[in-house]
């Protein structure tokens, strides 16, 4: 990765909302972990001028991006699926601005290079994106799928590029048929942290846990859409959302005391994001997770701590959480901290207390499983389950105020009473529909102030 300076690094702000009493002998601490970045110095997206088409940008904080666009014969089902999927890519690198990094790759049962077609990359400005756009015509589907070329053909790509950061949008309308499902596991392996990506469904054919694997590994979105003429906007704004990442490979370090044992850490918001499987050794009783790269923007975490009991009046450090961001010399920079601790009473009222943010985010997590396993149990011809598990779906939606998912579910069960989550699954349910509320499930909502 390139060294980046400090005038290009956003603020980072790191709060801690907990309830720190314990009862006595008690040994559970939560605490929701908001981290938000502001204003970098430079982004990636501004003019390079020293770079002239088919450069390379040289060191220093920088964006590169390659577009991987399924070009399998089922894009040919309507045809206007593989026009929109034209009009999409085209209209995400109109948004790529000057000097920044990009490629466009053809999916198959193997990948091939669209654009610049030299083994690397090209710089964005007038010249390139017309090139680009030019290239595009001359796309046609027909073959198989294997997602997993694609990516490593993605990741060596974009390795020429000497920048901070690295992101991919990977759209696809089918199932990963042409190859092996340890050949996608290996390729995500190979590509985690190399390069984060975003990945979109077309239509109602293609896999949803698939995709939803492939953008967990890869730290980026998932969503579907539905009719390929929401593409271009789809598109436009991913591409949008990638200009304004400005720093990359920030890990949340969380250090714990002798005698404590981290149970998990997820990400809770914007989406739910288990990331305790992904922790890495950081030297004694220290451990990292990866968050991947930041523009200006919040998200929440849980952390959940189990610490060794005391007596009453007793107080401990339980976890010091921080955000750092790996060196050149590979020594962590700290862009930012906070404290959970822990304090045991004898204070009924206070130990028993709930912290509002972790119920809250402790309502979205089970929010999101519930769908999942609700879904999953309809699928299995389970009625009584699925109407079970999407009936506290409902509830916890209604009582959370998380409106857009409420929305969704309302179009899989007929709502007879929202706050006790009595539903009736309905008799008959679009492809589309279901895989919206399957896809956004991990969505969640803020607490409300």
């Amino acid at each position: 990765m390139a060294n980046i300076s400090k005038s290009n690094v956003p603020q980072f702000s790191v709060d801690i909302y907990q309830n720190e009493f314990l009862p006595e002998g008690g040994r559970e601490v939560n605490a929701i972990v908001t981290v938000t970045s502001t204003g970098g110095g430079t982004t990636g997206g501004l003019p390079l001028a020293t770079h002239g088409p088919g450069d390379v940008p040289g060191s220093g904080a920088g964006v590169a991006v390659v577009i991987m666009v399924d070009c399998s014969g089922s894009m040919d089902y309507p045809p206007t699926k593989m026009r929109s999927a034209r009009e999409a890519t085209a209209a995400a690198i109109d948004t790529i601005r000057d000097g920044v990094a990009f490629a466009v790759v053809a999916g198959t049962h193997v990948a091939k290079e669209v654009y610049p077609g030299n083994g690397g990359v090209a710089v964005a400005g007038p010249a390139t994106r017309h090139q680009a756009k030019e290239a595009l015509r001359r796309l046609s589907s027909g073959g198989g799928t294997a997602i997993g070329t694609w990516l490593r053909l993605a990741d060596r790509l974009l390795s020429t590029a000497e920048v901070s950061i690295r992101h991919g949008i990977l759209l696809t309308d089918g199932r990963n048929e042409h190859e092996k499902p340890e050949q996608l596991r290996a390729a995500l392996e190979s590509c985690a942290g190399r390069f984060t990506c975003d990945a979109r469904g077309v239509g109602t054919d293609w896999e949803v846990k698939e995709l939803t694997g492939i953008a967990s590994a890869l730290l980026g979105t998932v969503d579907i859409v539905a009719d390929p003429s929401g593409l271009e906007a789809d598109f436009r704004r991913m591409m949008e959302t990638a200009m304004g990442k400005e720093v990359a490979d920030v890990a949340l370090r969380v250090w714990t005391p002798q005698g404590a044992e981290i149970q998990y850490v997820k990400q809770v918001a914007p989406t739910v994001e288990d990331l305790t499987a992904r922790r890495t050794e950081a030297g004694p009783r220290a451990g990292d997770y990866p968050t991947g790269s930041w523009g200006d923007e919040s998200r929440d975490y849980h952390v959940n701590v189990v610490v060794p009991a005391a007596g009453v009046g007793q107080e401990m450090l339980a976890a010091r959480i921080s955000l750092v961001l790996p060196q050149p010399d590979g020594t962590p920079r700290v862009l930012g901290q906070g404290l959970v601790r822990a304090l045991w009473t004898d204070d009924m009222a206070a130990s028993t207390r709930i912290n509002p943010q972790v119920a809250h985010y402790t309502g979205q997590a089970e929010l999101a499983q519930v769908i999942q396993q609700g879904l999953e149990a309809r699928k299995q011809g389970d009625l009584d389950s699925a109407t079970a598990k999407l009936g506290r779906a409902v509830q916890l939606a209604s009582a959370s105020g998380n409106d857009d998912t409420a929305k969704l579910l309302a179009k899989v069960v007929d709502v007879v009473d929202a706050a006790t989550g009595t539903v009736r699954l309905k008799a008959r349910v679009a492809d589309a529909d279901e895989m919206t509320l399957e896809t956004r499930s991990t969505k969640t909502v803020r607490v409300k102030k």
